[in-house]
């Protein structure tokens, strides 16, 4: 378990728990159905976090693809600064946008 400061304990589900909420919440602002998705089991456990937007059949970064890629530091260091949140924001907004964007039938 990390200290963020010593008020905030942080474990990698508790902030992989928290990750996946502040996805979810900016990704619903380009289209309510899109639902955020969270790899943190096998290699990338209590590393990394690997994120993937969906809408219907559709997700974003397609499959195949790597997903959106957090280190587990840096989203322990970078939840208590505004302008990580804000710039973490700004890119699941940019990558929602472009998953309604393609619209039905795309992969």
């Amino acid at each position: 378990m990390l200290d963020v400061n010593p008020s905030i304990p942080a474990d990698y589900p508790e902030i992989g728990a928290w990750l996946l909420s502040l996805a979810r919440s900016h990704a619903k602002r380009e289209d309510s159905r899109i639902e955020a998705q969270l790899e943190a089991n096998g290699p990338r456990e209590g590393r990394s976090y690997g994120l993937r937007l969906a809408l219907g059949a559709r997700t974003a970064p397609p499959p195949g693809s790597p997903p959106l890629e957090l280190e587990f530091r840096e989203v322990v260091e970078g939840r208590t600064r505004f302008a990580w949140c804000l710039a973490f924001g700004e890119r699941v907004q940019t990558v929602a946008r472009g998953l309604v964007a393609a619209g039905p039938g795309a992969s």
